[in-house]
């Protein structure tokens, strides 16, 4: 039996809601065998983040060595790096494997508000990493960041900054509106010839942790099954929206919760 594979390049979130541990029940929802690579552990819950340790470089591209010698690897999602050495490390590795269907989520914040990248190391993932990726998902917050401008407030704005990030190097730009107002989160999918839209009604819940983990990872899942890459986000953002419309059944910490991952058989 030929199973899909997806690998994670991310940190390691402990109370299970995002990070690595988010990005691999999303594989396992979606019928894909999920590897990883831990670039970070950090000690969080619903309420906000206590602690980072980087993993050393060495460690990070050992692991990635590891895992690509052995697995036939179909897509790749990167989330969080937190600083430029593990950033120039992955792309280094994703170089020395010739890595196809690479899906970067820059993480910058967490949804609690703490900082997961050094700003010094922004200007390195523009140089390094965003030039190889196949689609990289900011949200509203990251695009700005990113791009070093305010966040977009309307649709207009958002074309505009996409395109914007496209010119970085990216082969597509899917930025998320799931931070903004309205009563639809609009996601708009860009790149050099298309914008495709993708909209679903906003729900009101608090319990959001580990949302955008989530969606880049849906989508390396289904790039790694042989969608195409507006089949793939349209799927992701299908599962997110139910699983954020779900999560209030888990009653899982007392801030801001995580998403209900396996609404589907739970």
């Amino acid at each position: 039996m030929s199973v899909p594979v997806a690998v994670t390049i991310a940190g390691s979130d402990s109370s299970g809601g995002a990070g690595v541990q988010a990005d691999m029940k999303t594989f396992a929802a979606f019928g894909v065998y999920g590897a990883c690579a831990i670039t970070a552990v950090t000690a969080q819950n619903s309420k906000g983040v206590t602690a980072v340790y980087d993993v050393p470089r060495a460690m990070v591209a050992a692991q990635i060595d590891a895992v690509f010698s052995d697995l036939r690897v179909g897509a790749v999602k990167i989330g969080m790096l937190s600083h430029a050495d593990v950033i120039e490390t992955v792309a280094a590795a994703l170089e020395r494997w010739r890595v196809a269907n690479i899906v970067l989520d820059p993480v910058l914040i967490a949804s609690t508000g703490a900082r997961l990248l050094e700003p010094a190391a922004i200007d390195v993932l523009r140089r390094v990493l965003v030039p190889r990726a196949s689609v990289m998902t900011p949200n509203l917050a990251e695009a700005a960041a990113l791009l070093d401008c305010p966040p977009a407030v309307n649709e207009v704005e958002m074309q505009a900054q996409a395109e914007r990030l496209l010119g970085l190097g990216a082969r597509a730009v899917l930025l998320k509106g799931g931070h903004g107002k309205g009563p639809e989160s609009v996601d708009l999918l860009v790149d050099a010839s298309a914008t495709i839209r993708f909209a679903a009604d906003r729900v009101e819940t608090k319990n959001t942790h580990g949302s955008g983990c989530t969606l880049s990872a849906a989508i390396a899942a289904g790039l790694a099954r042989g969608l195409d890459l507006p089949e793939a986000v349209r799927e992701a953002k299908a599962y997110v929206t139910a699983a954020i419309a779900a999560a209030d059944r888990l009653d899982l910490g007392v801030a801001y919760g995580p998403l209900h991952h396996f609404y589907r058989w739970w």
